[in-house]
């Protein structure tokens, strides 16, 4: 059986030249990057390699990279550190209802430690308005979030708008941003952006699970959420995940030699999939028409999501409802945007990447009608 593999917005599969950059670290420049020895230099030098490819598709300098353990890590970091290293200025943060869990649920923990947590929703058409997500700053906001693409429905934010009318609001305020579906997949530099803080994570480019990284602008103090070692200049210690961070550097640096490229093609994937949605009886498009080009959120009017899942699963095609860190839960981004529960919960989140085609395409749409017309319509 085929497998037609669209949920690349959850992970992708490792390109093969990436997985032997791992595999050389692993098994030929396997040192401890602390190490004094020679062993330890050459993988200390294949790490700075890696943060350099890592900065240049960034737009940042090396010194501003932190490598993590990935894009959770890496928001929890941001959030909490830079919240606490805040906190004796003002304790108000400011974010919008469809973020990824890994930047509300820190929030809402720093909410239970006596900060204040302001929510702005998106449109219904799943954009976020800059104005109003600004109208909830005051004086004591000292932290500003905001996801640059949304992982469900692939709405992009308007985060250089949002950067220049935090400046003249609030200067002190720190902006971060959850960087993850767009890096390497969209163009933009976090110095062009005007951002503080950003997030993101190698296992969305076709490298392994298990790195992500943090930018944080020169000047910015944010405090360690663990401690332990010296390594990221103590901002993030233990020892470093070297194959993993020098496969993710390499997978960076030819996703950004390729952008354009890729980008080209993820819009055509994109622009066929929603025709032949367009097309399709009982399908209704969630995504603004100016997201990003890999994904697109489709409910299929009276399924239920989860069943539709395991049936496309069964005939090999992969499909996702929504983020895979919700497990399965319905969408919060879907309900922030004021959707009917009908086109929530039978929502479909398509994702695409360089190696899809529009065969893929017609072979899901195929698949999807089969499924509606052997399965009962939810009641």
């Amino acid at each position: 059986m085929r497998e037609i593999y669209l949920d690349n917005s959850a992970t992708t599969r490792v390109d093969e030249d990436t997985a032997a950059v791992a595999m050389e670290l692993m098994t030929g420049e396997y040192g401890n990057p602390s190490s004094l020895h020679g062993k330890g230099l050459r993988a200390q030098e294949r790490l700075d390699t890696a943060r350099r490819q890592l900065a240049e598709a960034l737009g940042c300098t090396r010194e501003e990279v932190t490598f993590t353990s990935g894009g959770t890590e890496a928001n929890n970091l941001a959030l909490l550190g830079g919240a606490e290293a805040l906190r004796r200025r003002g304790k108000t943060v400011v974010t919008t209802a469809w973020e990824h869990s890994s930047v509300l649920e820190p929030l809402r923990h720093l909410e239970k430690q006596g900060f204040t947590l302001r929510l702005v929703g998106p449109g219904p058409d799943g954009r976020i308005d800059a104005e109003k997500l600004l109208a909830a700053v005051d004086n004591d906001t000292i932290l500003v979030s905001c996801m640059l693409v949304n992982s469900e429905v692939g709405s992009v934010a308007p985060l250089a708008e949002i950067a220049r009318g935090l400046r003249r609001k609030n200067k002190l305020a720190l902006l971060h941003c959850d960087a993850v579906q767009a890096f390497c997949k969209l163009p933009f530099s976090v110095a062009r952006l005007g951002i503080d803080l950003a997030a993101v994570s190698a296992h969305k480019l076709h490298a392994p699970k298990g790195a992500g990284a943090l930018y944080v602008r020169k000047g910015v103090r944010i405090l360690p959420r663990t401690f332990g070692g010296e390594q990221e200049k103590g901002l993030r210690p233990g020892t470093e995940n070297t194959p993993i961070c020098c496969a993710f550097g390499h997978a960076a640096e030819k996703m950004s030699r390729r952008l354009d490229e890729n980008l080209a093609h993820g819009r055509r994937l994109h622009e066929y999939f929603v025709n032949k949605a367009g097309k399709f009886q009982g399908g209704c498009i969630n995504s603004p028409v100016d997201s990003t080009p890999y994904i697109c959120n489709l409910s299929v009017l009276g399924y239920r999501s989860e069943i539709l899942l395991h049936y496309l699963a069964q005939r090999g095609v992969f499909v996702s409802s929504g983020s895979a860190c919700a497990k399965g839960a319905r969408s919060h981004v879907l309900e922030a945007m004021g959707l009917p529960r009908a086109r929530v919960d039978s929502a479909l989140r398509v994702s695409f990447c360089k190696d899809n085609t529009t065969e893929e395409i017609d072979l899901f749409f195929e698949a999807l009608q089969s499924g509606m017309e052997e399965i009962l319509p939810a009641r």
